[in-house]
């Protein structure tokens, strides 16, 4: 039997490379990072880079559970929450097993289970695991706790398991999480890069039972999590309270930046998160790339089946001002 190798997933947050391919500043509405992050001190010189970092991270698990009122042993970490994602898939859909997602959404779920040897299920009942991104990745709808908590009593019944992404939950709402949900059905992944705005770091982590966990540690890379990861995750764990700042900002932020769209002629879509999905009632790559032009780097949606509309990140005023400006310049 012939297997169809699949391609790369199409992501955000370009604007590194953009800036060193043209040595010019782009603003970044590609990647939905927090505008407004806690502040704090770290020494960037303190991670001793001449040992070996503990694989079992048990210092940082315990800060981990501490912060979160989990045990160490439901806690794993790894190389970003997509290392996790790609380990999760490893562990549990192997051997023609079935996964199942309503699109659009994140697709590192799709290929991360396709490398896994997993096949696509026509409905939730019939697979044995359920991806939810909650909030979801590019729509920012949040499906209540409620909700999730009645899925996964389904997904208990039926021998399956859920997985919740909630890589953007601290920016949104997070008395609506599961990470304080113990269940052999459920998988919980959380990651910093969203909510300390650190996407270089690369560190995420997740919450389950010990016999998941056990698995997903043995089933990545060791030492994935290096020691300036380690390193920053200790201090920002500490500073995660501080979030609510950060999530009143967006709110208000959001919402402006939303009423200032829909006055242009576009339709952005009730978010709950720190980005807005844009309708913009045509193909976008035009508008996306006279928006490049303009120094001004915004996610086009045609790899999420979306191709009328663009994801924008929430960002601070002036610099949502310059966005705005550069739409009117270029919808003229």
């Amino acid at each position: 039997m012939s297997f169809e190798f699949p391609q790369r997933v199409i992501h955000g947050g370009a604007g590194k490379r953009l800036q060193e391919k043209t040595q010019k500043h782009v603003l970044d509405f590609s990647a939905s990072v927090n505008p407004l992050p806690p502040g704090f001190a770290w020494d960037r010189d303190s991670p001793d880079i001449f040992c070996y970092p503990d694989d079992d991270y048990a210092f940082l698990k315990e800060r981990i559970a501490h912060t979160f009122k989990r045990k160490p042993e439901e806690i794993c970490v790894g190389n970003g929450s997509i290392e996790l994602i790609r380990v999760f898939c490893r562990v549990c859909l192997q051997n023609g097993k079935k996964y199942f997602y309503t699109p659009p959404t994140f697709g590192e779920y799709d290929l991360s289970a396709c490398l896994a040897g997993a096949t696509i299920a026509t409905s939730s009942d019939t697979a044995d695991v359920h991806f939810v991104c909650n909030p979801n990745n590019p729509t920012g709808i949040l499906q209540p706790k409620k909700t999730l908590l009645f899925l996964l009593d389904q997904c208990a019944r039926h021998g399956s398991m859920i997985f919740c992404d909630e890589a953007f939950i601290e920016l949104c709402d997070p008395k609506e999480s599961l990470a304080d949900i113990t269940s052999p059905h459920l998988f919980v992944l959380r990651s910093l890069t969203k909510s300390f705005s650190c996407p270089g770091i690369r560190f995420g982590y997740g919450f389950g039972s010990p016999a998941l966990i056990e698995k997903i540690e043995t089933a990545r890379s060791p030492w994935s999590v290096n020691a300036f990861a380690e390193s920053y995750a200790l201090q920002a764990l500490l500073h995660v309270e501080e979030l609510a700042a950060s999530r009143d900002y967006i709110a208000r932020e959001r919402d402006w930046l939303a009423q200032e769209l829909l006055t242009r002629g576009f339709f952005p879509t009730p978010s709950s998160a720190n980005f807005i999905l844009v309708d913009c009632r045509k193909e976008v790559p035009s508008l996306v790339q006279a928006l490049l032009y303009e120094g001004i780097l915004v996610r086009d949606c045609t790899s999420f089946g979306l191709p009328h509309c663009i994801r924008i990140a929430v960002r601070l005023r002036a610099e949502n001002q310059q966005l705005l400006e550069a739409m009117d310049r270029c919808v003229r």
